[in-house]
């Protein structure tokens, strides 16, 4: 049997674990939250090394990406080191790989359309995502401004994301990730600014935690493309009135485990290290499992 943890410095509230059978091989996938607190998830880290075959990093990037280029974050970079022997990654080999798939295959079969106003909470944490949204015709709104660092200034094209994170990201990439992310008790915080850019889009997209804690009273008919969801997530989306919930990772036993927890996953059958796998092996195991988005419908269509 394959273990696979995902070492998170969110909420232990949200801890789940489930064993599933891919390819023929049984994988226990646990989440273990840390509440924002980096020296536990480091001691966990170093707990865990060597006796279980990967870790997701969840809660927190390594990376932030912007077209071609990588912008290290310190915490991020803490948390991999601290492992010697177990291959640990951050989800983003899935989202530059597997997302962009989903994407391209929601467009393809109807669930998003051309011309489709999306709010991208953030291009950086899922810049795969973002440019096919781009390609596939979409009218994007990208909030790393607003979300991250509470500015409330919309971009519109990845040309521009790509100038201001090279200018920023070196900066804040040095910076306490707390900062820039919601962690532990902050992930169930809700707040009520940037209500405006959840109506204006038909589709809200991106990670979870960004959308939630802006989350207005009301995004009736809207479309939320998405992972790392609970049962009690879908409840509350369904009670605001969104009319579809589709989660870019598959839903098990109840719930959708994030990019991290499913990179991890791969590493575990691939046998590699992260800085060892390509595109092209997620790919290959992609095909192999059939992964494919849940798409669950949460209220019906609203009437013209």
């Amino acid at each position: 049997m394959k273990r696979v943890v995902s070492v998170s410095l969110g909420s232990a509230k949200r801890d789940h674990t489930v064993n599933v059978e891919i390819l023929g091989q049984t994988v226990e996938i646990s989440r273990r939250g840390t509440d924002g607190d980096l020296e536990k998830a480091l001691a966990l880290l170093q707990e865990l090394d060597g006796k279980i075959d990967a870790v997701g990093l969840g809660g927190i990037d390594v990376y932030l990406v912007a077209r071609n280029r990588r912008y290290p974050v310190k915490d991020g970079l803490k948390l991999l080191h601290v492992l010697k022997t177990t291959p640990a990654c951050d989800g983003s080999g899935l989202k530059n790989t597997l997302e962009r798939q989903v994407v391209d295959q929601l467009f393809r079969e109807g669930v998003l359309k051309r011309g489709q106003r999306v709010l991208l909470v953030s291009a950086v944490d899922r810049f795969g995502m973002a440019e096919a949204l781009v390609q596939n015709g979409a009218e994007v709104v990208f909030g790393d401004l607003i979300f991250a660092l509470g500015i409330p200034i919309p971009i519109r094209s990845l040309s521009t994301v790509a100038v201001l994170a090279a200018i920023i990201l070196p900066v804040l990439g040095r910076l306490s990730f707390k900062m820039l992310y919601p962690t532990g008790q902050k992930q169930e915080k809700e707040k009520t600014k940037y209500g405006r850019y959840y109506e204006w889009a038909e589709v809200i997209a991106g990670d979870f935690h960004y959308i939630r804690r802006y989350l207005p009273a009301s995004i009736a008919g809207k479309v939320v493309l998405t992972n790392t969801t609970t049962k009690q997530d879908e409840a509350v989306l369904r009670e605001r009135g969104a009319r579809l919930l589709v989660t870019t990772t598959p839903e098990l036993a109840g719930r959708s485990f994030g990019t991290n927890v499913m990179e991890a996953v791969f590493l575990a059958l691939l046998n590699k290290k992260w800085e060892d796998a390509t595109p092209e092996d997620y790919l290959d195991l992609i095909e192999k499992i059939g992964l494919k988005p849940s798409i669950r419908v949460l209220n019906s269509a609203p009437k013209d």
